[in-house]
């Protein structure tokens, strides 16, 4: 063994270490390794950030704005209502979530698949009346297994798929995860939910007892296209019945009528009071394509200030109007705020508590100028006790009352600032808007194509579709950056040249040797369960990217040493590194759970371990049939 060999294998084992022990980031320990590679000569100096640069790492990168697109456009929430059953028992319940899961994972960051569905499961869980973590803990790993079934489903595939190409074979296709990886998605997903879920501790959980706000009461108006037209209201809260939604009140033609009986039925341009959660508002907005009042009447004013059909137009001209005579119509810098809806890409919902002396006590939007002031959209208030009896628009606020706001984040930023008011601990707050998830949708289906066709590398065909993102406001141009989860990019980007180290010192064939001729017994079967075992285990004690970029270039001397197919070694740590079921820690979407699910270190293993050998009896085969060695 050389002085190089011992030095990178010495740095490697210390990384595992490291990784294992959780102290540090991931991020952080990945960039350490790198550097010590460095000063040790082992990487060039002059190459050392050469993985920002590998169309891995941009893949990753563009998959993870992509999915932002779908998620902030409320394409996923449509999907889930459209096949998710809101009747069903708990076997068909549990087993069509999981089945959604792993199917958005297939398309898109698993992660962001789960923060998506999540909401759903422990809504679930309560109509089903069993524990959260019942629901959360299949759900993870149905999401965790849909990201095999394709190349951009997982970073792993992504990493394998790069080591690939750099041994010279070229590229895997995007699809050429899919036969091996459904089939183990499916038997997953049928064990689980038949027999696996029944394995999840019940633990309690504070997943109903968090950050809870309370109801909202807005105001929805009616469109003339809208399904709810012609529905009676005890129809209309039966459609959205799992949303905490009710109608408190209705207005027709300028009239309010409170508590209105449940057999009447909703005509083309009546406004809804609704009392909501956020994620009731947003189900009952996406059931119906019915609007939001405040949105609404904005459009109309932008249309023209003649638009007589809108009871509140007057009120919004009268407001204009009063802030230019009494010069509240401007800022302290004298100019006049945008629009709310003037620029797309700066528009944020953000819930603000009124404070006790704050300047809008006792005021109400129409009496604060809050659209011509501030350029701001009052979207929904939420008032313990008695409920509120006036339109929105003229509601005397109150101290301790929640406002849904809806403006640039900056402005919105100010208004708190300057009216007393305090943003409340930042959660994820999404209304539908269909045209944009469309577009989203379209532009995530044509980059999938182009890569399927073979028109364009992953990482040029994703990156064309974040620049379509970004053209159409899908992704407002200021998120893209944030959509991107930059821990695992510099976890890849560092860790692939320490793997080239490990391949140009010769440590990665001296490890693939010992595998063969100790552990395998040159049993080339028995190298592929050796390297997948291998790759599970470590994937549950450490990012699952890092094992895939540590152990694919094993894999590749494995394969070499036996002279055998390496495709059935890069697509067992393709398997192996999605396999992380038995830790919190392995897998991002296990840690999500933690604590909404109530869950301890060690009550993963009891569903994960019997799962973990069930991928393994059922991937074995058919990697043999699939790619033969």
């Amino acid at each position: 063994m050389t002085l190089a060999q011992i030095l990178i294998l010495s740095i490697l084992v210390l990384t595992l270490a490291l990784f294992m022990w959780g102290r540090l980031r991931h991020d952080v320990v990945a960039l350490a390794a790198l550097l010590a590679c460095v000063l040790a000569g082992l990487v060039p100096a002059d190459e050392a950030f050469a993985g920002f640069g590998h169309p891995a790492v941009i893949t990753v990168a563009c998959v993870l704005v992509l999915s932002a697109g779908l998620q902030a456009s409320g394409a996923v929430d449509v999907l889930s209502r459209s096949i998710l059953p809101k009747q069903a028992g708990q076997l068909t319940s549990v087993a069509a979530l999981m089945g959604l899961g792993a199917f958005l994972s297939g398309f898109m960051n698993n992660v962001g698949a789960m923060a998506l569905l999540m909401p759903v499961a422990i809504q679930l869980s309560g109509r089903l009346d069993i524990t959260p973590g019942q629901v959360l803990m299949p759900l993870s790993f149905g999401t965790i297994l849909g990201g095999m079934t394709t190349l951009v489903g997982t970073p792993p595939n992504l990493i394998v798929s790069g080591f690939r190409n750099d041994a010279g074979i070229g590229h895997f296709g995007i699809f050429d995860f899919t036969p091996v990886g459904l089939a183990v998605a499916a038997v997953g997903i049928v064990f689980v939910a038949f027999l696996g879920w029944r394995l999840v501790p019940k633990r309690k959980s504070i997943a109903r007892e968090g950050f809870d706000t309370g109801t909202y009461l807005t105001e929805v108006r009616v469109p003339e296209k809208s399904k709810a037209v012609g529905m009676t209201l005890r129809q209309f809260e039966t459609g959205i019945e799992g949303a905490n939604t009710q109608v408190v009140g209705l207005v027709r033609n300028e009239v309010r009528m409170n508590a209105p009986h449940g057999a009447r039925r909703v005509r083309a341009d009546d406004v809804l009071l609704l009392e909501a959660d956020v994620e009731g508002l947003a189900e009952a907005l996406g059931a119906f394509d019915i609007k939001l009042e405040e949105q609404e009447s904005n459009k109309t004013k932008d249309a023209g200030k003649d638009a007589g059909k809108d009871a509140d137009a007057p009120v919004a001209d009268d407001d204009d109007t009063a802030a230019k005579q009494d010069g509240d119509g401007d800022d302290a810098g004298g100019k006049t705020r945008p629009d709310p809806a003037a620029s797309d890409d700066e528009i944020e919902l953000r819930e603000l508590a009124v404070l006790p002396g704050s300047s809008i006590v006792g005021r109400s939007a129409s009496d604060i100028h809050l659209r011509s002031r501030f350029g701001l959209n009052l979207l929904a208030v939420s008032r313990e006790g008695r409920r509120p009896q006036a339109r929105l628009r003229t509601l005397k606020l109150k101290s301790g009352d929640l406002l849904l706001m809806q403006g640039p984040g900056d402005v919105l930023t100010e208004f708190a600032n300057e009216t007393g008011c305090v943003p409340l601990g930042e959660r994820e707050l999404r209304l539908p808007d269909k045209r944009m998830a469309l577009i989203a949708t379209a532009i995530m289906a044509a980059s999938v194509l182009v890569v399927t066709l073979g028109l364009l590398p992953a990482a040029a065909a994703f990156a064309l579709g974040v620049l379509a993102s970004m053209l159409f406001r899908t992704v407002p141009p200021r998120k893209v950056y944030t959509a991107i989860d930059w821990p695992v990019v510099v976890l890849l980007a560092a860790l692939i040249p320490v793997a080239g180290a490990m391949q140009e010192t010769g440590a990665a064939d001296l490890v693939s040797r010992f595998t063969v001729e100790v552990v395998a017994q040159g049993h080339p079967v028995a190298a592929l369960v050796a390297i997948m075992v291998t790759t599970i285990l470590l994937s549950s004690v450490m990012n699952n990217a890092a094992t895939a970029a540590t152990l694919a270039p094993i894999a590749l001397g494995i394969a070499m040493a036996l002279d055998v197919n390496p495709d059935s070694f890069l697509m067992a740590v393709a398997i192996g590194a999605s396999c992380a079921f038995l830790t919190p820690i392995g897998h991002q979407n296990n840690t999500l759970i933690l604590g909404p699910g109530g869950f301890r270190f060690g009550d993963y293993w009891r569903l994960g371990l019997p799962l973990e050998v069930l991928v393994v009896a059922v991937s074995v085969p058919l990697l043999l049939i699939v790619w033969p060695l």
